[in-house]
């Protein structure tokens, strides 16, 4: 039986159609969904998403809710952006997810990228001033936006208007889940 103490909150994950890590997409969905939240998976086409296993190997595929474009925003509690360095590379391309990001930002909500998804928050200029974790090859794009990296297995920093929570990798989920779902059941009760 799913736990409901998530029971009302919305969920929105921002993924590209290819390459997105496997675990880092199905894992926090599954877990945020047994824990009653309601989760959308937003893509930039309504084509299944093929994912990645430690950026090649085929993984599972999954079909997105509604695509980037069809995204009302204000409409969810928390961002999720899921990494794999395919995924990731393409998604800060995308504007859609850029606006996305900065509707989040620029009111307050949540932001919790893995692994290579804070790739999206550099190219949004919304890194500056934040403390994060990511996978270390990001470390210097982190630095150059004015973040600071570190090393640690999950990051919740509020340093300024908004929650920042990132993690450094799928070996990371199990604290980065519970910190999103701390965040989603702050203030709500």
């Amino acid at each position: 039986m799913a736990d409901t103490s998530l029971a009302g909150r919305r969920v929105l994950v921002a993924v590209t159609n290819y390459g997105v890590e496997q675990d880092e997409l199905v894992v926090p969905v599954e877990r945020l969904r047994d824990g009653g939240a309601e989760v959308h998976v937003a893509a930039v086409s309504a084509d299944d998403i093929r994912t990645l296993v430690g950026d090649k190997d085929p993984g599972r595929t999954v079909r997105p809710d509604l695509t980037l474009a069809d995204v009302d925003p204000t409409a969810y509690d928390l961002l999720l952006v899921p990494g794999g360095t395919l995924n990731a590379d393409s998604l800060r391309l995308q504007d859609e997810a850029l606006t996305i990001l900065r509707s989040f930002t620029g009111s307050g909500r949540p932001v919790a990228a893995i692994c290579h998804g804070p790739w999206l928050l550099v190219e949004a200029g919304v890194v500056d001033g934040r403390t994060l974790t990511s996978y270390p090859s990001l470390r210097t794009d982190v630095r150059n936006a004015g973040g600071t990296w570190v090393d640690e297995p999950v990051i919740a920093d509020t340093a300024g208007d908004w929650l920042l929570i990132t993690p450094r990798n799928p070996g990371d989920l199990g604290p980065f889940v519970r910190e999103a779902k701390a965040a989603l059941t702050a203030g709500t009760g």
